[in-house]
């Protein structure tokens, strides 16, 4: 990496997925069932059912990374931040599985036809403007072997900003996260000025995120050099505007087709 991090970045990168504040917020939603129900997901839209070479992009603390090296995969998963690389090595450890973690930023990745499957999961693709998340989807086509398959889940832009709420609270034990957002249709930014409240101190965590429509997805993937675009609703049927978010699949030209 480069030592300008947070170009083309919408937010502060370090605030935002510092470790311990993050899984402050989100622990309760990051179940084992729902870490299992994603593997299950991806395993069926992308037929991951015989030992694959998959790159895991963001792979956070290894919630998928862990269970796909469980099943015989052969894994390599990248994650920014450091903190979580750890937190990946050591459970890796704890479950006798070999994952080859490494920190590193999914917009300087440079993997060249190596790997059967790119993963890019838990909504982690828009975090960059434009040219940033183009970027991305680049590098996530390069890494793959000729007739290989990417996969993203995102949320699905007509659903979520149809009844948008100004604010939600989460309630904790021993505080609040705060969450007000707005969107902006002109530029397709979601902002959450989140305030995280916890033991009495108040920190604020602005996030921003690139909200993508279908069609947009499919022409920034086609314009990458994928092929047999699929966008599937998120319980992993035809995408609907009842749908609250998007499995996107794709294949890198060449080889056989699922």
């Amino acid at each position: 990496m480069d030592g300008n991090t947070n170009k083309d970045a919408l937010f502060d990168l370090d605030d935002v997925f510092d470790v311990d504040d993050y899984l402050y917020v989100y622990q309760d939603d990051l179940t084992e069932s729902r870490a299992d129900s994603e593997i299950a997901m991806v395993t069926k839209l992308l037929d991951m059912h015989v030992p694959l070479k998959i790159l895991d992009l963001a792979c956070g603390f290894g919630r998928h990374s862990n269970r796909l090296a469980a099943l015989g995969h052969d894994v390599t998963g990248i994650d920014y931040t450091l903190g979580f690389i750890d937190i990946a090595r050591s459970v890796a450890e704890k479950l006798g599985v070999e994952v080859s973690f490494q920190h590193g930023d999914i917009r300087q990745i440079d993997f060249t036809n190596q790997f059967d499957r790119v993963l890019l999961l838990f909504t982690s693709f828009g975090y960059f403007n434009d040219e940033g998340n183009l970027r991305v989807l680049e590098n996530m086509v390069r890494a793959l072997k000729p007739g290989g398959w990417l996969c993203f889940d995102i949320p699905n832009r007509d659903e979520v900003v149809k009844d948008l709420p100004a604010d939600y609270v989460i309630e904790k034990p021993d505080g609040l996260v705060i969450n007000r957002l707005s969107f902006d249709v002109l530029t397709g930014y979601l902002y959450n000025r989140r305030i995280i409240i916890r033991e009495g101190k108040r920190k604020d965590k602005n996030h921003v995120v690139r909200l993508y429509s279908s069609t947009e997805i499919q022409a920034m993937l086609k314009s990458v050099g994928a092929i047999d675009v699929r966008i599937f609703g998120n319980d992993g049927q035809r995408l609907t505007l009842a749908s609250s978010g998007m499995w996107v699949t794709a294949r890198k030209p060449g080889g056989p087709e699922l």
